[in-house]
């Protein structure tokens, strides 16, 4: 059998992976550059000749395979077809299996081989965007629409309203014209919503923010009504607010509930501030018990500080007071959930750990976590001393339950102040000295608040003029907490009182020093630079307080003030305008501008303010004065009778006024009524020499019978003045020889002339309330009390003396000229 067998020799024998790892030199790109018949194919048309046939075998070809007689046939599929490459009468049959890829064999014939595509040469440009083109024009117009939404809400945020409410119009306007455009062109799904709701949103919100409460609500409810929208009835929460600000809160509570409707349970932040809007709305309409009810369920879910108060609002206006303590206990228990203190401590002296801590000591979370603190602080103390008066038999007892429940909570360092509160309300009880027993309990405790108890003391006696007292208790204020701004101040206030002004002023910039912001000690310092005539460093002073203060009336008038003493009149005017549109029914500086333009001139505008002055405060002597001697000026004296019986009823003591209503009425031609008041001023003043004068010249004018009866009384009238002021003067002459004599004998001599000078004063009695002093030849001729109106000065310029009491004559000068 084995001679049957031929094997095959090897060098004949056909390896079935053979070829594969045959490389066909024309995939070879490294050596292109050297390679001589490639340069020259692509220099010339050689490279368009059909390449040789590669013989890399694939895996569908033909294979040779040997046969018994020793030769090879090829292998074709057993359904007579040949395989896939296989050579048949000299043609070699396409492949098709990557006819799907686009590769062909005749694509490939007379081509040159690229496989990177450089033969196609750069690509393209891009196409470039037709700007008139519709869908550039709709994307340019909402961008324009978002960038307008923008630019309102930054405005909002500087206080801009207006130009972001024109803002927020301009974008409503673009937004409809780009919805139509959108409509035109393509189908209704394609419009943006979102852009929609933000711009009628935005648009709602600058409405309210301008106080168009009207546009707001049509704008709120155009989205409302849209249930396109899906979280639009939650907006129903802002159209509540609005109603709420209108005070129609019927309608408030309404939509507040609706948006609680609407408004899921996962979002239970947002549903405890509805329903404390709810219990705010409640207690403005008086519904104190459902209040309640919101607000128990606020503190049983979520408790807050905002609604523990209000609880206890609640319960104090319906009066119950054991729920009054237990709401204030659930108010001290709320969290507060800030380690304000703790957080901000070194552990360590570890550089880096300190330089962090002061880094952050005052950054915008430790900011609101004070904010935060004293907020609570302040809700605490408020509702003690609400509750205080009425949870029990006595302010005192209340307010002990107060403190020993605020003790026993996280906030007791509140119970200090509490116990100072308690002092101060005795204070405004006027029971000064449970006050004072109160804050004396502070001098054995901490620094901080025997410091606050000392000043507090040191006000309270500073008040009751126990300078002594004061003064002890500032310096303990000062000695035990000396960065306590308002310690200084009172210590400079002490110092003050006692005529120090230098040492005022060092204690009142310490305490700027210490706290810039304390204002009480910078308006001091201003004061005092007054006192110490540095009128420059006072006005710089009371400068920097009205750009703190703003419009403040008691820094408006110290400004003009030292101005008129700097003898500025114009920047006196002005800041005195300014200060009567703060306080513009305050008499006294209606009256200091009329003064000051009197005195430039403006008789005018000198009469208004006077005048303004009168009608708000008609009992200003000065004031009527002025007035009196400008009517008589402008010749109208029957206006002047008004002001001058004014002055006569304020002061019915003071002959000089009626004098003037009589001569006003003499003046104006009514002789009659003149002479009767001249009579009646003669009856409660017989011993006055200028009503009998105008008594005699009116009774010798109208031929009355009188007129030797008023004479008499005149000549003697003149006789005794006479016989007074020779003995008023030799009284005056034995006093100054006394006073050069020995000391012995001039003490003696001129406590003799004193007494002498006294009774002598004490002789015409106390119902001669006016006298005239003047030395001129007095005779019974007639003499008009009022003078040339050339000798008549300026009332404004007049400097009122003791000797305008009873020198009438020249009285009558000065204000009633002819």
């Amino acid at each position: 059998m084995m001679q049957n067998v031929h094997l095959a020799p090897e060098e004949d024998e056909d390896d079935l992976y053979s070829g594969y790892n045959d490389y066909n030199p024309t995939f070879d790109t490294e050596d292109l550059e050297n390679d001589i018949a490639f340069q020259q194919a692509a220099r010339t048309s050689h490279g368009r000749r059909p390449p040789l046939t590669a013989k890399i075998p694939g895996t569908a070809a033909s294979r040779p395979i040997d046969t018994a007689f020793g030769s090879k046939a090829t292998l074709t599929s057993s359904m007579g077809r040949p395989m896939t490459g296989a050579m048949q009468d000299g043609v070699a049959r396409p492949m098709t299996a990557v006819q799907a890829a686009g590769y062909t064999k005749a694509a490939m014939r007379g081509s040159l081989f690229d496989p990177l595509g450089q033969g196609r040469g750069p690509a393209p440009p891009l196409e470039m965007k037709n700007p008139d083109s519709s869908e550039e024009k709709i994307r340019q117009l909402e961008k324009k629409v978002n960038e307008l939404v923008e630019e309102s809400c930054i405005a909002n945020s500087c206080g801009d309203l207006k130009l972001a409410l024109e803002k927020a119009k301009e974008a409503g306007r673009k937004e409809r014209v780009l919805v139509r455009q959108r409509e035109q062109i393509a189908t209704p799904e394609s419009i943006n919503l979102d852009l929609t709701y933000s711009v009628l949103f935005n648009l709602a919100s600058q409405y309210a923010a301008n106080e168009m409460y009207a546009e707001a609500l049509n704008t709120y409810q155009v989205i409302v009504k849209n249930k396109m929208f899906n979280n639009g009835g939650m907006l129903k929460v802002n159209m509540g607010n609005i109603y709420l600000k209108q005070r129609n809160y019927s309608k408030a509570i309404k939509f507040y509930r609706m948006a609680l409707d609407r408004i899921p349970s996962v979002h239970k932040e947002m549903r405890i501030k509805i329903m404390q809007n709810i219990g705010v709305a409640f207690i403005k309409t008086g519904q104190y018990m459902d209040a309640i009810s919101s607000f128990e369920h606020i503190m049983s879910t979520s408790p807050n500080l905002k609604a523990g108060f209000n609880l206890i609002v609640c319960y104090f206006a319906v009066g119950d007071s054991e729920q009054m303590k237990k709401a204030f206990q659930k108010l001290i228990a709320v969290p507060l959930e800030v380690d304000y203190d703790d957080k901000y401590v070194s552990p360590n002296d570890d550089p880096h750990t300190n330089l962090l801590i002061e880094a952050i000591k005052n950054d915008n979370l430790s900011q609101m976590e004070r904010e935060r603190k004293s907020m609570a602080e302040d809700y605490i103390m408020t509702a003690a001393k609400l509750i205080a008066p009425v949870i029990e038999t006595s302010f005192a007892v209340g307010y002990d339950w107060c403190v020993e429940a605020v003790k026993a909570s996280h906030y007791v360092e509140l119970a200090n102040d509490l116990e100072i509160n308690k002092a101060t309300t005795y204070l405004r009880q006027r029971d000064f000295n449970q006050a004072l027993e109160t804050l004396k309990m502070f001098e054995k405790k901490d620094s901080r608040v025997k410091s606050a108890a000392a000043t507090n003391l040191s006000f309270l006696y500073y008040l009751e003029n126990e300078l002594a007292q004061a003064t002890n208790y500032a310096d303990l204020a000062v000695s035990s907490d000396r960065y306590n701004p308002a310690a200084l101040t009172n210590k400079g206030n002490t110092v003050f009182a006692n005529g120090d002004y230098e040492k005022a002023a060092e204690f009142y910039k310490e305490a700027l020093r210490n706290d810039c912001s304390c204002t009480e000690a910078l308006y001091n310092l201003g004061l005092t630079y007054k006192k110490l005539n540095r009128i420059d460093e006072a006005l710089d002073c009371f400068l920097k307080l009205h750009a703190i203060l703003g419009n403040s009336a008691q820094v408006l008038h110290q400004i003009a003030d030292v101005y008129e003493i700097m003898e500025d009149p114009n920047q006196a005017i002005e800041w005195l305008m300014q200060l009567i549109s703060v306080v513009p029914t305050d008499p006294h500086v209606l009256s200091k501008l009329g003064k000051l333009y009197d005195n430039e001139g403006d008789k005018s505008q000198a009469f208004h303010y006077y005048y303004e002055s009168y009608r708000y405060f008609p009992s200003n002597i000065e004031v009527i004065e002025w007035l009196g001697a400008y009517c008589i000026d402008t010749q109208f004296c029957e206006k002047a009778i008004e002001y001058f019986e004014r002055a006569a009823l304020i002061l019915p003591t003071q002959v000089k006024w009626q004098l003037m209503v009589a001569s006003c009425y003499r003046r104006s031609g009514n002789y009659q009524k003149a002479l009767e008041k001249y009579k009646v001023i003669h009856r409660k003043f017989p011993e006055n020499v200028e009503c009998l004068r105008f008594l005699v010249r009116l009774s010798t004018d109208m031929g009355l019978k009188e007129v030797q009866e008023y004479m008499t009384k005149l000549k003697k009238v003149e006789k005794l003045k006479e016989i007074r002021e020779q003995r008023i003067k030799s009284g005056r002459d034995g006093s100054a020889r006394n006073r050069r004599e020995g000391s012995a004998g001039g003490d003696a001599g001129g406590t003799k002339g004193e007494r002498l000078s006294a009774k002598l004063k004490a002789f015409p009695g106390t119902t001669e309330p006016y006298e005239s002093s003047s030395g001129k030849e007095i005779d019974a001729s007639y003499i008009d009390p009022l003078g040339p109106q050339a000798e008549r000065p300026k009332t404004a310029a007049r400097k009122k003396t003791e000797e305008d009491d009873f020198a009438d004559e020249e009285l009558g000068e000065d204000l009633l000229p002819e």
